[in-house]
C-alpha cells in the first residue's frame, strides 16, 4: 500500500489481560490508547498523545498492571471506548489520516470492539503493518517484537515497554528509521513510492 508522505498516527494500545483465561464474562477491552504524531515530510514526531479508557465488561487483572503498570484506579477515571474513538477521529483526525502499528493486533481489537459494542471504527483504510515493513527492509524471515526490533535499529528503548504511550512514541522512532532507509511505504526508492 502507498503511503505518502505528510502526517501518520502511529498507535498502540494495551487491553484488559490474564496470564490464563479471562474471568467468566469478561473480555479483553482496551484500556489505553497511545498515540504519536509523525511527520514524515520533517522525518521527525511532532506529537505525543493518550487516552486512558474505562472498561465495560472487564477489569485490570493483576498480571495485567505488572505488564502494563495500569491499575484498575486508573483506568476507572478513563473515558468510555465510545467517547475515546470520538476523541481519535475529532482531535487526531483518525478517519482521515494514514495509521500505523507494530503488527496487526491493535487494527484487530479496534475492528472487534467497535463491533461488539456498535461504535463507529474511527480509522480510516489506509493502515501499515509497520513490523512487516521492518522485518521487510531488515531482510529478516522472522518479525521481531518492538523492542527487539529497536535494538536491531540501534535505537533506545524510551519510556516502559507495554504502555500505549511510549509504545507508540518508540515505534514511531522506528518508522523514522524506516523512512531514512528508504524503506517506510511512499518514501523514495522503496516499492510504490511516488
Amino acid at each position: 500500500m502507498e503511503i505518502t508522505a505528510g502526517l501518520l498516527n502511529v498507535v498502540d494500545i494495551e487491553a484488559t489481560c490474564w496470564e490464563g483465561m479471562p474471568p467468566v464474562g469478561s473480555v479483553s477491552e482496551i484500556i489505553e490508547i497511545g498515540l504519536t504524531v509523525v511527520d514524515l515530510d520533517s522525518r521527525e514526531r511532532v506529537g505525543r498523545h493518550r487516552i486512558v479508557v474505562r472498561p465495560a465488561r472487564s477489569s485490570v487483572s493483576a498480571f495485567c498492571t505488572e505488564l502494563t503498570g495500569l491499575t484498575q484506579a486508573e483506568v476507572d477515571g478513563g473515558v468510555s471506548f465510545a467517547e475515546a474513538c470520538r476523541r481519535l477521529a475529532a482531535e487526531h483526525r483518525s478517519g482521515a489520516l494514514p495509521w500505523a502499528s507494530w503488527g496487526d493486533y491493535d487494527r484487530l481489537q479496534f475492528t472487534r470492539q467497535c463491533a461488539a459494542t456498535r461504535v463507529a471504527y474511527p480509522f480510516g483504510r489506509r493502515h501499515v503493518n509497520a513490523k512487516a515493513v521492518f522485518a521487510e527492509a531488515y531482510g529478516l524471515r522472522k518479525r521481531p517484537g518492538m523492542a527487539q526490533a529497536l535494538r536491531i535499529a540501534g535505537l533506545p528503548l524510551e519510556g516502559r515497554h507495554h504502555r500505549g504511550e511510549d509504545d507508540a512514541w518508540n515505534i514511531g522512532a522506528l518508522v523514522l528509521d524506516l523512512a531514512a532507509r528508504d524503506g517506510w511505504p511512499g518514501t523514495p526508492g522503496t516499492p510504490g513510492a511516488a
